[in-house]
């Protein structure tokens, strides 16, 4: 599997997605619990790779 795609990524956008997964999270909360926790760790993952890539690009 290739990630070379997610050398153009802006870290704005993984940012971006991380904000978006929390919010889904925090709206599907009652309905579903697994999809919480999915969501919650999907966000996190976006966050930290945001953060790596601003880290990096310095």
């Amino acid at each position: 599997m290739s990630f070379s795609s997610l050398k153009n990524i802006t870290p704005v956008s993984f940012y971006f997605a991380s904000v978006i997964c929390f919010v889904m999270a925090n709206v599907l909360k009652d309905k579903s619990l697994p999809f919480y926790y999915i969501m919650l760790i999907l966000g996190l993952v976006f966050f930290f790779m945001g953060m790596l890539k601003r880290l990096r690009r310095k």
